[in-house]
C-alpha cells in the first residue's frame, strides 16, 4: 500500500537536500516503525534515499517482522531496511554502529493495563537511550505527546511548550501522559550525562494515509462512516476541541527537527486549526460530500469544553516551515488513499 509519491516528495522537500545529506552513508535505528507515524517516517526516508542516492541504512525494531513484511512489503522489503525482532523494553542491540536514533514506539492508552503503558514508555525509552550510547549514536529524536501537559486550561486556545501543566496521577488514562513525561526526563538526563543531542517532539493529532479507520481515532472513524454513507454517531457531547496535521507535513517536520533542529529542542507538533468533534464530523461529511448525518448522543456537559490543541509557532519559526496543509485537503487525501486501497492485498 504505497503512499502517494507527491506526498512523499512534499515531505522530503520540507526537510531540504542539505539536511538529508547528513544521512549519507549513515545508519538510522527506528522504533515504532510499524505504527502510523513510524511508517510515514520510514517511507519518507526511503523516498529521500532514492531521490538523493544517500546510501542510508535503516534498522527497524518490530515485535513481528513477518507480519510487517506481509502487510507493508513496500517498506519492509526495501533493500536498505533491516527488521530487528524484539520488544522495545528488552530488545537485543544490533551489532552494527548507529548514527541516528528515532524513538517512536508507544503503547496505546489502555486504562485496563496502565502498568504496561508505563513500562513501554519508561523502560522502552531507557533501553533505546542505552542503545544510542552503546552503539555510538549522538543524535536522537524522541516522539513524546501533548498528553504530557495534562488537561489544557480553558483560557489557553492553544497550549505552548512553556505551559508547565501535568496529568492528574489519579486519572484513569494518566499512565500514558505520565509515562511520556518520565521518558522526556530520561532523554534530558542522558543528554547531560552522555552527550546525546536529543530533540523532543510533543505530538498531537493527525490525519493521512495509513491512519486506521477502525481504532480510537475520531477523524478516521468519521471518514470510514462517511465513505460508507453511514451516519456519524458521536457518543459524547461533541464539544472537545482538537486540531489535525496532515501526515506529509508531520513526517517532513519530524525529519527536519532531527536533521536541522538544535540539540535540546522541545516542540509541539500538530495542526493549527481548532474545531470541535461535532464540527470535525460535519467537516468530513462536507468535504467527502457524503449523505451521512451527524448524531450527537449527549447533551452539552457543564463547564468549558475540553481542548487538545497545540501552539505550533515555535516549531515553525525554529525550522522556517510553511503553513501546514489545510484540514479539508488532508481529509480528502486520506479518504482518496483508502478508497484506492480497496480490493488490494
Amino acid at each position: 500500500m504505497p503512499l502517494p509519491p507527491s506526498d512523499l516528495d512534499a515531505s522530503c522537500d520540507l526537510v531540504g537536500a542539505p539536511a538529508w545529506e547528513k544521512l549519507r552513508g549513515k545508519r538510522v535505528f527506528l522504533t515504532g516503525g510499524t505504527g502510523f507515524i513510524g511508517k510515514w517516517l520510514l517511507a519518507t526516508l526511503l523516498r529521500a534515499n532514492d531521490r538523493l542516492a544517500l546510501g542510508c541504512a535503516l534498522i527497524v525494531l518490530t515485535r513481528d517482522p513477518a507480519a510487517f513484511r506481509a502487510a507493508h512489503p513496500e517498506l519492509a522489503g526495501a533493500p536498505s531496511v533491516q527488521l530487528l525482532a524484539g520488544d522495545v523494553r528488552d530488545f537485543a542491540f544490533p551489532a552494527e554502529s548507529i548514527d541516528y536514533v528515532i524513538h517512536a514506539a508507544a503503547d496505546v492508552v489502555a486504562p485496563s493495563d496502565p502498568l504496561s503503558t508505563l513500562a513501554v514508555a519508561i523502560e522502552g525509552t531507557r533501553r533505546v537511550l542505552d542503545l544510542a550510547v552503546a552503539r555510538g549514536a549522538r543524535d536522537v529524536l524522541f516522539l513524546s505527546s501533548g498528553a504530557v501537559y495534562g488537561r489544557q486550561p480553558p483560557e489557553l486556545d492553544a497550549v505552548p511548550e512553556s505551559y508547565a501543566g501535568a496529568p492528574d496521577p489519579a486519572a484513569a488514562n494518566a499512565a500514558y501522559g505520565e509515562g511520556k513525561r518520565v521518558a522526556e526526563l530520561l532523554c534530558h538526563q542522558y543528554a547531560a550525562q552522555h552527550g546525546l543531542a536529543v530533540r523532543i517532539a510533543r505530538c498531537f493529532a493527525f490525519v493521512g494515509p495509513y491512519l486506521a479507520l477502525d481504532r480510537q481515532f475520531a477523524v478516521g472513524n468519521f471518514i470510514r462512516d462517511a465513505l460508507a454513507g453511514q451516519d456519524i454517531v458521536i457518543q459524547g457531547d461533541g464539544r472537545p476541541y482538537r486540531s489535525y496535521l496532515y501526515a506529509s507535513d508531520l513526517s517532513g517536520w519530524l525529519w527536519a527537527l532531527l536533521l536541522r533542529g538544535p540539540a535540546g529542542a522541545v516542540v509541539n507538533v500538530g495542526g493549527d486549526e481548532a474545531l470541535s468533534i461535532a464540527e470535525l464530523a460535519a467537516r468530513v461529511v462536507q468535504v467527502l460530500q457524503a449523505p451521512s448525518r451527524v448524531q450527537v448522543l449527549r447533551a452539552p456537559g457543564p463547564g468549558p469544553a475540553e481542548r487538545y490543541v497545540p501552539d505550533i509557532r515555535q516549531l515553525r519559526a525554529l525550522l522556517d516551515l510553511p503553513a501546514p496543509i489545510p484540514l479539508d485537503v488532508g481529509i480528502a487525501r486520506t479518504a482518496a488513499w483508502h478508497l484506492s486501497q480497496k480490493g488490494k492485498p
